[in-house]
């Protein structure tokens, strides 16, 4: 079985709902997966967004989601409980920032990234920023997932 991700807040290739970008209430979408693989010790996510103007564009990075976990519930980032740890995205932020494209700038498309790590903990500062944590999470992936959503301005 192969590790499959999914939100039911939308299917793959279709449009993310406006609370979700922050062009509406800027929340986290909810997400499920199946299929972990044996062995998995912790996940790690992207949200990453090709289409941006300046190129790929990193909306949210979390590390150390615990091997238990089968999804993310939605606003997970703004949790008062202890959950993921989170890299700082390319606004800045060490949270779930949502889609934002430019007015007239087109569809983008947004890849959520879910990768199922042979470690329990990826030892890296949150201030290191999502591109370096998922460059460290590649190392010790055993199965990937995607889900796209679009959004347009």
């Amino acid at each position: 079985m192969a590790l499959t991700l999914m939100s039911p807040a939308f299917a793959d290739g279709e449009p993310i709902p406006k609370k979700y970008t922050r062009n509406g209430e800027n929340l986290f979408p909810p997400l499920k997966w199946t299929g972990a693989p044996d062995g998995t010790r912790s996940f790690a996510l992207v949200v990453e967004d090709p289409d941006a103007p300046s190129g790929l564009f990193r909306h949210c990075g979390m590390f150390n989601i615990p091997p238990t976990k089968d999804g993310l519930p939605e606003s997970v980032d703004t949790s008062p409980d202890q959950g993921p740890r989170y890299s700082e995205n390319d606004f800045g932020n060490a949270r779930y920032d949502g889609p934002q494209p430019p007015k007239g700038h087109g569809v983008h498309h947004y890849h959520f990234r879910l990768a199922a790590l042979d470690v329990p903990n990826l030892t890296i500062p949150g201030t290191a920023g999502v591109k370096v944590m998922w460059v460290e999470a590649n190392k010790h992936i055993l199965a990937k997932a995607v889900l796209t959503g679009t959004f347009e301005a």
